[in-house]
């Protein structure tokens, strides 16, 4: 049986070498961003995740209302030319407390997923690269942790926090409560990146050199784990954007005057028959970001895997 192809035994051309010097190198951060961009659902979701961080941070310039503007002449009033999304039971503009709800909706996700990141890169990282007795104690404190209801501990720290306390130090007590859960599945992951690493050879030369085992850490393990953790980031956005609007639906959020998302679903639901679009308009705000957020971390998973780079 013959084959087409013949390995090439001599030198390489001329020409082809030329061709290959002259083909522009592309840095890593480029070649993602690259195939991120093929991926139109991705890319789409992206630019959604951007259009609705942008209004959050310039929600006070582009609501046609005040958030806690009160008009009783337009209780309950339905959608139309003056307040698109309808008004709530006090005549507040729907649409405007939307925007200002996606502060502390997308807040508490970003400040809550940055907290639990730095605590599970931290504590993974210590775990997978010292193995051992250490390794399996503090996984072992791990395994614990998944075992404790998550909710039941938010819970339990908002409650805490008295219910007169000013809006700062409750949205504080969310953020901590939040991080502070959710650092597990991170610090498992780099764990298991560390564990894979530190063997390699680049390693090795690293400890032949000298390096301390920090330096080893923070210059050469971390940066090759990073990847996968960005990934993490952007899939547990979505989870604690659902677990604040958990709280806040019943009853253990913001309070008034303040907005988010889950509360303003609390209120509507009351109102479903009389009122359907204050529970519409916030479920939908829950229900089309989260979508875009797990689209857009597993169109970064593809496009950070290095098993796709050669389909290009």
């Amino acid at each position: 049986m013959s084959s087409n192809t013949q390995p090439i035994t001599g030198p390489i051309p001329a020409a082809v070498e030329e061709d290959v010097l002259k083909r522009p190198r592309t840095s890593l951060f480029q070649d993602t961003i690259r195939r991120l961009l093929r991926n139109k659902v991705a890319t789409v979701s992206g630019l959604y995740i951007l259009l609705i961080a942008l209004a959050a941070i310039l929600a006070p310039l582009i609501t046609p209302y005040p958030y806690d503007e009160t008009d009783y002449s337009n209780v309950l009033g339905k959608p139309n030319a003056e307040h698109i999304f309808g008004a709530d039971e006090l005549g507040r503009d729907v649409f405007s407390r939307l925007i200002f709800g996606s502060r502390v909706s997308l807040g508490v996700a970003f400040v809550g997923s940055l907290t639990a990141m730095l605590i599970g890169v931290l504590y993974g990282a210590v775990a997978g690269y010292l193995g051992g007795w250490i390794d399996d104690l503090m996984m072992r404190f791990v395994d614990l942790m998944y075992g404790f209801p998550v909710l039941l501990f938010v819970i339990l720290v908002m409650l805490i926090i008295p219910p007169n306390s000013p809006p700062g130090l409750i949205m504080v007590g969310v953020f901590v409560s939040l991080g502070v859960v959710s650092w597990l599945g991170v610090s498992r992951l780099v764990r298991g990146q560390f564990l894979s690493l530190r063997q390699k050879e680049f390693v090795e030369a690293a400890r032949a050199t000298g390096a301390t085992p920090w330096r080893i850490i923070w210059r050469h393990l971390l940066p090759n784990s990073l990847g996968p953790v960005i990934v993490w980031l952007t899939l547990q956005i979505p989870n604690l954007i659902l677990t604040e609007s958990t709280l806040s639906f019943i009853g253990l959020g913001v309070q008034e005057p303040l907005s988010s998302w889950g509360k303003m679903l609390s209120d509507g639901w009351r109102s479903m028959r009389s009122a359907p679009h204050m529970a519409v308009f916030p479920a939908l705000a829950i229900m089309i970001t989260m979508l875009a957020f797990n689209f857009f971390g597993d169109g970064l998973r593809d496009a950070l895997d290095p098993t796709m780079r050669g389909r290009d």
